[in-house]
């Protein structure tokens, strides 16, 4: 019994793009991103030559070990094809070398990535007959009827143990069942492919041809707060999709941490470290204990953070222990559809007077927003553009607010959800499920104004 964890190529038709009008691919993002979407690339199938933006896909790699700790190392195979640029001919060339290895295959997806996941999917079993296919990511949280014939297994949430489960015997749909605290820290360390190590990168707060390659880390799982387009703490690590539930954050002990710095910075040519947690800087005693790790590995690093978690002197001793930026959600410049829309909560003056702070600290902050959210008006959208204007951000990420299954916003179809009472889905509301493609849709309009 072996079995295959991969993130399959996912690739578009190419397009036109910049004042030479040349033709681009246009590249999905699937796995390691909590928004999948696509994006105009530079690079080409089976031609990764240029750094698109390319994130470690996380819970492929912790259930790969997880699950080789179990079955033996020997029996689990992982493949990145979004990393390695690969073509769908060469993605096929790999089933053929081990097909008759393999009887499993795990594919994580989610809506953005279904239905061309599930086009794949068919010609996967048209071809290779006896895989048994298991899908994981927040697709799993749909109610989708799928054929047993394709599909062999659904496993809803974080899926190491779920995954354990599937080879043990059980099939179908197989409810959430998280690590505990204690099974996250005993756990082993993340796969990391010695061939593919260098692709990952996070492109933001730093520009792509400085600082790479990039190693991302986790030091924990999980936010506490319920953004209404955020996916992976609603349903993958959170098991909460409506929102109306306390949810928890599991963070890493120092050890652990130390030990998977080590480890990468042994075993791997890094320049820089990226904190890809859904929050790093959830509390004052978390990210000081992280930060003061990091001289002894004498890398620069960055991480994923909100600007109202810990007290001001915390971005100081981030600073002093090697952080050169940050990337921070703010999401809008009104403060209306943060609080009533969004259920962010943030205070935006607090906000642009915190990346002020940090900026004067000589830390680049990357402001992260989005636009097109259920109940938002245009005239809330150019709030957001006057408020990237007059506030001073290092580089600004806009995009536009994709319909992922697992979120609030998602939930919005069946339910009355109080956290968001102005959000609502009208006639006229574009339920784009693809955050790339709706901005594109919304660009235009908005530098008009």
């Amino acid at each position: 019994m072996a079995i295959l964890f991969c993130n399959p190529p996912w690739w578009e038709n190419k397009e036109s793009r910049g004042f030479l009008r040349k033709k681009r691919w246009r590249r999905g993002v699937r796995a390691g991103s909590r928004w999948p979407f696509t994006y105009l690339g530079r690079c080409e199938p089976d031609n990764p030559r240029a750094k698109d933006y390319i994130p470690y896909p996380f819970f492929l790699g912790y259930a790969t070990t997880y699950v080789g700790k179990e079955i033996g190392n020997d029996k689990v195979f992982f493949r990145d094809s979004i990393a390695l640029s690969e073509s769908y001919e060469s993605f096929f060339r790999y089933l053929d070398e081990i097909s008759d290895k393999i009887e499993f295959l795990v594919i994580e997806s989610a809506t953005p990535s279904w239905d061309h996941d599930f086009k794949l999917i068919k010609k996967i079993k048209e071809k290779y007959k006896n895989i048994k296919i298991i899908v994981t990511g927040p697709i799993s949280t749909s109610k989708m009827k799928w054929d047993s014939n394709l599909i062999y297994s659904v496993a809803k949430g974080e899926y190491e143990k779920n995954v354990m489960k599937i080879l043990n015997g059980k099939n179908g749909l197989i409810e959430h069942d998280l690590l505990t605290l204690e099974e996250m820290n005993s756990a082993p360390l993340p796969y990391y492919d010695k061939k593919i190590f260098d692709k990952y990168f996070d492109g933001n707060p730093i520009p792509m041809n400085k600082l790479y390659p990039q190693a991302h880390i986790w030091t924990s799982r999980g936010c506490p707060f319920k953004c209404i387009f955020c996916v992976w703490p609603a349903a993958m690590t959170g098991n909460d999709p409506d929102g109306d539930k306390k949810r928890t954050v599991r963070q890493y002990t120092k050890d652990y941490i130390d030990n998977f710095l080590t480890y990468l910075t042994s075993n791997f040519k890094f320049e820089s470290i990226y904190f890809d947690d859904d929050t790093f800087n959830i509390g004052n005693k978390h990210t000081e204990t992280i930060s003061k790790l990091m001289p002894k590995y004498n890398l620069p690093w960055f991480a994923m953070c909100r600007i109202d978690t810990i007290k001001k002197e915390k971005w100081k001793i981030m600073k002093d222990n090697g952080c050169l930026g940050v990337k921070v959600g703010i999401e809008s410049g009104s403060q209306f559809v943060v609080d009533k829309i969004v259920n962010k909560h943030l205070d935006l003056n607090y906000s642009a007077e915190t990346v002020q702070y940090i900026r004067d600290l000589g830390m680049s902050v990357h402001g992260t927003f989005t636009y097109g959210l259920p109940g938002e008006t245009k005239e809330q959208m150019l709030e957001t553009k006057k408020y990237i204007k007059s506030t001073n951000f290092s580089t600004v990420q806009e995009s536009g607010t994709a319909e992922i299954e697992g979120t609030p916003l998602h939930s919005l179809n069946e339910n009355n959800l109080s956290n968001y009472p102005e959000a609502n889905i009208s006639k006229d509301y574009n339920r784009q499920i693809d955050g790339g493609k709706k901005w594109q849709s919304l660009v235009k309009d908005l530098q008009e104004n």
